[in-house]
């Protein structure tokens, strides 16, 4: 029973992931229309391009992969992009039904982790994106914004979907 539970866990939160990367996007898109002009020009000089499609051209680089622009583009939005909200997904709807927190608490940690762990740290490491110093401070408030939006959408979603399959079996 507890494999099943697991499986149904994952599951909801893949779904989950991919519901919190939907609404992030605009949510995010909506903060970056409301920056300053001058913290838009900055960030729109220093930022290399989006992250997903540099991680993507790297790793296929890596691997030995010759893809066109349009194919690189498409790996970087399902595996990069998608791919990673969908894991983090995952990993927030095992968080929150292990630790017993409710889906607005564990997605808001999980939001934050992603946000320091993926955003602040993993991308700029891996030079997917200009250093850290090189943005604007609400750059970063507006992709934390987005990351906690992530969270507790995709542990909401999760938990519901779970709800919903617990309901299914009832007799």
């Amino acid at each position: 029973m507890r494999m099943k539970q697991l499986v149904a866990e994952i599951a909801a939160g893949l779904i989950g992931g991919y519901v919190g990367t939907k609404v992030m996007e605009p949510v995010e898109m909506k903060l970056y229309a409301m920056e300053s002009a001058e913290a838009r020009q900055q960030e729109d000089r220093v930022r290399p391009g989006p992250p997903y499609d540099i991680a993507a051209h790297r790793t296929t680089e890596v691997l030995g992969l010759h893809l066109d622009e349009q194919q690189l583009k498409t790996v970087g939005t399902i595996f990069f992009h998608y791919g990673l909200g969908m894991g983090w997904g995952a990993l927030t709807a095992v968080f929150q039904r292990r630790t017993k927190l409710t889906p607005l608490f564990a997605g808001a940690i999980s939001g934050t982790v992603m946000w320091v762990v993926v955003d602040e740290g993993m991308t700029p490491a891996f030079g997917f994106s200009a250093p850290d110093s090189a943005y604007p401070l609400v750059t970063h408030l507006r992709a934390f914004v987005g990351h906690l939006v992530f969270g507790v959408t995709a542990a909401l979603a999760a938990s519901i979907l779970l709800w919903l399959g617990r309901q299914d079996a009832r007799p």
